[in-house]
Order: structure tokens, then sequence, then C-alpha cells
């Protein structure tokens, strides 16, 4: 788990996405210590469908994957944040994190995503940070701008369209 000054994320684990998948919210809670969740605390259902399913058949380190956004005060789940997978053989890490609506504006993607650089910043391996954006100025692009991210281009993705490319290199 990795804490913050005001969240714990914590990595999950398959029976947690499957409770997530089957929508199992008793569980989940149970799972996670008690927590109530936010309303929408996730806008990418579809993505841990994909985590739960792919660490069904693959076994991997769940710290390279997903996190589960924890609100420390309100014992809340708020959000996700996590990587695309463990480093690649070059170094490179990409990030990637959501919080849910009614607690945005508030820092907590932010410090989501400087925790996420900080950990992969702390593994020898990692030489390089990553991030996709929709391609048009947001607040993500705000957050990667503070965090020493640099605009790297514009590409197309299959599923998303156009989107921009962030990176930061490690320190």
């Amino acid at each position: 788990m990795l804490q913050t000054e005001r969240l714990f994320l914590v990595p999950t684990t398959l029976p947690m996405l499957e409770a997530i998948v089957d929508e199992d919210w008793a569980t989940l809670s149970s799972l996670l210590g008690g927590v109530d969740f936010a309303d929408k605390w996730t806008h990418f259902p579809e993505a841990l469908i994909w985590m739960r399913d792919y660490a069904r058949e693959s076994p991997t380190d769940m710290n390279w994957w997903n996190y589960l956004i924890i609100h420390r005060f309100d014992v809340r789940l708020v959000g996700t944040c996590g990587f695309k997978g463990a480093p690649s053989p070059e170094g490179m890490v990409e990030i990637g994190y959501e919080i849910a609506d009614g607690y945005q504006g508030r820092g907590l993607a932010t410090e989501s995503a400087r925790t996420l650089v900080e950990y992969a910043s702390g593994h020898e391996s990692v030489r390089l940070i990553t991030a996709h954006t929709l391609a048009e100025e947001n607040a993500s692009c705000a957050i990667l701008r503070k965090l020493g991210f640099a605009f790297a281009g514009e590409h197309i993705d299959i599923e998303d369209g156009k989107i921009w490319e962030w990176r930061k290199e490690k320190t």
C-alpha cells in the first residue's frame, strides 16, 4: 500500500477485482476494511474488467497495475490510479489516474499521480514515466505539468482517437 497525507493507494487483488466486476459492493467494502464509495468513483469500469481477466490468467506483480484510492479521512473509495504494467525493457512505465466527480478540484489526482511517480522513480529499472490525456487542455494536462512532465506529441489511439503523450525523465 502507498500512503499520502490524505490518501491510501491500495493495490488491487484478484478478489477485489472480482467484487468490482460483480458489483458486489459489500464484499469490496469488507476487503478494503469497511470503506464507503463515492458516486462515480470509476469512469473506466471496462479497464477494471480487463485487469480482472488479466490477473486471472497472468500471475503478476500487482504493484505495477491498479490501485484503489481511499480517502483517509472520509474512509471512502474515491478513484483509481496505477500503471499499465511493469517497466518495459527500456525502463518505461505509464501512469493513469481518475477521481470521482465529487472529489475533483481538491488536489487528490495530483497527490495520487505524484505518489505513482515517486514509487516508479524509486525503482532502478525505471528511466522514463509517461502518461496520456485527451488531445485538449484539461485538468490532467495541468497535473502533469505541475509534476514536471513535458508534452511529447499527439498520437492516434485505436480506442480513444487523438491523445496527447506526456513524458518525465527519471531524476
